[in-house]
């Protein structure tokens, strides 16, 4: 019965890596949707200061 236990906690120590991938793809996709969120409102501002830069050039 002891083996079994210990065999139960040994798994779940073992499924550490997986959490901290799993974090990652979490906050990887948190920076996406900011990203994107910021090119929505500032795209045309963005776009305008691009066609000045390569107008200038």
């Amino acid at each position: 019965m002891t083996s079994y236990i210990s065999a139960l906690i040994a798994s779940f120590r073992s499924d550490d890596e997986g959490q901290g991938l799993a974090e990652y793809a979490l906050i990887l996709a948190l920076i996406a949707i900011v990203a994107i969120i910021a090119l929505i409102f500032l795209g045309g501002q963005v776009s305008k200061i691009l066609s000045q830069v390569g107008n200038s050039v």
